[in-house]
Formats: C-alpha cells, sequence, structure tokens
C-alpha cells in the first residue's frame, strides 16, 4: 500500500515511520508531509491508497484538507491526541484512528482493516459521514451514524432512531418509521458508543433514545414508553441511572 505522512511535527512523523517500518512491511511510505498543502500536493502527485493524517495542524486542520479533496480515493488513519468530540465523531463514523503516542499494536490492526478495505474497494459512507459530523455545531442528536451491517455500512440520522434490541451478537435498530435494521455488533457496544447522544441502557436487551421517551410508568423497574407506542421494561438496577439521566436530558 502506498502511504502519505501528515503531521506538522517532524518527531511524530519520524516516529510513525519508525513503527510502520518495523511492524507494518506492506506500507510503503512515498511521502511525508509537514503541513495540508504539501500533503495535498503529495496526494495528487502520489495517488495514496493509504494517508495517515494528523488533526491538529497549524494553518490547515487536518479537516479543512479533507474538505478541498473533491474525491477522496484513498483510505484514511487519523492520528491524533485526545479530544471527547472528535473521538465521538470519529467513533459513529467507523473511521480508524489513532491516539497519540500511537501504540504498534494498535497501527498494526488499523494498518490490517486498512487494507481489507483497499482490497474490497469499500464504499466511501464512513468518510463521508465524519466529514458530516464533524461540521455540525448542533447537539449530538443531530449527527449521522454508520452502523456496521453483514454488507457494509448504513448512514443513518441518529435522532430517527427510537430503541436499540439485543439479538444475541447483534443489534436490532428500530427507527421512527418503524423500519429495523440488524447490525453486526453487540448491544452493549452500541450503548457506549451512543451514551453521549442521548441514549441510555434501560435494560440489558434495550438501549433507548431519550429524545423518544413519552412517558415513564412506575414499578420496580418500571417501563418507557417510546414514540410509536412501544413500551419497554426497566431493569431494576438500571432504573436510577435512567432516572439521572432523563433529569440531565430535560435541563438542556
Amino acid at each position: 500500500m502506498r502511504a502519505i505522512l501528515v503531521d506538522d511535527e517532524q518527531s511524530g512523523l519520524s516516529s510513525l515511520q519508525r513503527l510502520l517500518d518495523l511492524h507494518c512491511p506492506e506500507v510503503e511510505i512515498v511521502h511525508c508531509a509537514r503541513n495540508a498543502d504539501e500533503a495535498i500536493m503529495a496526494i495528487e502527485q502520489h495517488t495514496p491508497e493509504l494517508v495517515f493524517l494528523d488533526i491538529a495542524m497549524p494553518g490547515k486542520s487536518g479537516f479543512e484538507m479533507l474538505q478541498e479533496i473533491p474525491d477522496i480515493k484513498f483510505e484514511i488513519i487519523f492520528v491524533t491526541a485526545y479530544n471527547r468530540y472528535i473521538l465521538q465523531a470519529l467513533h459513529l463514523s467507523a473511521v480508524d484512528y489513532l491516539l497519540k503516542p500511537v501504540d504498534e499494536k494498535l497501527l498494526i490492526d488499523a494498518v490490517k482493516r486498512a487494507e481489507t478495505r483497499i482490497e474490497k474497494r469499500t464504499e466511501r459512507m464512513p468518510m463521508e459521514t465524519f466529514l458530516h459530523n464533524i461540521q455540525q455545531p448542533g447537539p449530538p442528536n443531530k449527527l449521522k451514524f454508520c452502523i456496521p451491517s453483514a454488507k457494509g455500512f448504513q448512514v443513518i440520522d441518529i435522532q430517527k432512531i427510537v430503541y436499540i434490541e439485543a439479538s444475541s451478537n447483534y443489534s436490532n435498530f428500530h427507527f421512527i418509521d418503524r423500519s429495523v435494521v440488524c447490525a453486526s455488533k453487540t448491544i452493549h457496544e452500541f450503548a457506549t458508543l451512543l451514551a453521549d447522544c442521548n441514549f441510555v441502557r434501560v435494560h440489558k436487551s434495550y438501549v433507548v433514545n431519550l429524545d423518544h421517551v413519552l412517558e415513564y410508568v412506575r414499578g420496580e423497574g418500571g417501563n418507557v414508553i417510546l414514540s410509536g407506542g412501544k413500551e419497554i421494561e426497566v431493569s431494576r438496577r438500571k432504573k436510577e441511572e435512567l432516572m439521572k439521566r432523563m433529569k440531565e436530558y430535560f435541563k438542556q
């Protein structure tokens, strides 16, 4: 895989290059760029299959750089320092990222995933979704979400999800229009991923979108009634967390 590394810090470039040389011999580094403009020219010249892109750079950020490229035909692995909102956008969009300092095992895994996508010529949904999310100034429920499925990805508006239901090692997403999408991850993973987007796990089998909670019915654990009339049991040990999250939600 022909690759370009983009980082404004020479130490970052040198460290990443050394790790790739040691652990990822399938990666051929064709250029190391210190800023976005240099990277754009290098991409035009070398037509890489993979770009390792720093996010925070002086002048133009990695995001601004991508917005100047009309047709992204390469895979991207973002390299970033911790930022909660950025990581949320990366997670929701199902694109790869590495936190600085880069861990060699995570680097190897990310490169393998990129290689698989390149071989399968996977559609660009994750990147398009990410670029959409990172430009949204509003609340997190206005973001889009890449749902992984057996066929690839489906992109949906988060606010249209009413609840998620566990189905063994899969999860069923239920939407406001009553359609259902099966995703190839567990409900635990989605509960964690969507926690900052007004979703809360109320039962071992259910995660609900607080935007669609119409009523809470008291009981041992109680029940929630959702948009469309769906009633879902709240487990006893999840009740306290639901009450806490609902109070926070209605303060917004």
